[in-house]
């Protein structure tokens, strides 16, 4: 019965909201993923109970997506029933008075440094330039904090030098400076030797530091993330654990277990609200807390 039902609200929400095709794609994979969820319990769209729309509610937080992605999902069924009911297709609106869990601010995925250890091992146990390229991106992303998209755009002419810290442009173009450790600028001259391997075909000069014989001409971060997927596995780390982001958090979470003042975090990580650092404080002091409790003798049962 329900079998056209979520095509007529794609179509309405393209013709009379101006959704754009992004909008209508993701909203598509949302209601497919809340079919699915509903055949497994025995039940379609025209026939699910308030209590197994709040069930895929509940299921959508248990399976660790993010907040925005969850939000999205049961605003596109909330949407799409409001829609049902407005046609006459049902008498009822089964997501009306289902509450959806309050958004809590989740707390970032984070590497240890023997994790980050082993990824980087990983990266230079790669075959020539590829793997000097990926030890190169991890140990800058890990020394300074960058975000994947200030590292891909790093210049060739911002590391020539082999300069002690870097002067970044974040968001909204406001400039800060990003340490470099030895580690990291050891990984760089490394890669330099090896950078010119990877021009574009015909190509003598580029201006970025990570060229790539792509479209843009420059190594991108969806690349960045699948390789970084890659040394996840080589290095037996469960990939959903490891990204770009991830790094980054890495990189601002130990500097807090090694002691490091929350203002110079913040100033670090180019963050203009304190508040935003501050999440990192309870993952370090998670960590700390189970550090003394597996490790001091007074806290081991």
């Amino acid at each position: 019965m329900s079998g056209g039902w979520v095509e007529a609200f794609l179509e309405m929400m393209a013709a009379e909201r101006g959704a754009a095709r992004n909008t209508l794609t993701a909203y598509g994979r949302d209601l497919e993923d809340a079919a699915a969820f509903l055949k497994a319990r025995g039940f379609g769209f025209d026939s699910a109970a308030a209590e197994d729309i709040e069930a895929w509610f509940v299921d959508l937080s248990v399976r660790g997506l993010s907040a925005a992605t969850a939000a999205r999902r049961r605003s596109a069924v909330r949407q799409f029933y409001r829609f049902v009911l407005g046609e006459g297709w049902r008498g009822d609106d089964p997501s009306r008075r289902v509450e959806a869990p309050k958004k809590g601010r989740p707390l970032p995925k984070v590497l240890s440094r023997e994790e980050v250890d082993r990824l980087i091992a990983a990266a230079t146990a790669r075959d020539g330039g590829q793997g000097l390229r990926l030890a190169c991106l991890i140990e800058l992303t890990y020394a300074s904090g960058l975000r994947v998209s200030e590292l891909t755009g790093l210049t060739l002419a911002a590391l020539a030098r082999d300069p002690a810290y870097l002067i970044v442009k974040g968001k909204g173009g406001k400039e800060r400076l990003a340490p470099l450790n030895p580690a990291a600028r050891a990984a760089v001259k490394a890669w330099l030797a090896a950078r010119g391997d990877f021009l574009p075909k015909g190509v003598k000069e580029s201006p970025w530091l990570f060229p790539s014989r792509g479209r843009a001409g420059r190594l991108t971060p969806r690349r960045f993330s699948q390789l970084l997927e890659e040394a996840a596995m080589a290095a037996g780390i469960d990939p959903a654990r490891v990204s770009p982001h991830v790094l980054r958090h890495a990189f601002a979470t130990h500097l807090l277990e090694g002691g490091a003042d929350l203002r110079v975090v913040q100033t670090l990580l180019g963050h203009s609200d304190i508040a935003t650092t501050q999440i990192y404080t309870h993952v370090a002091g998670d960590r700390l807390r189970e550090a003394v409790e597996t490790r001091h003798p007074l806290g081991r049962k």
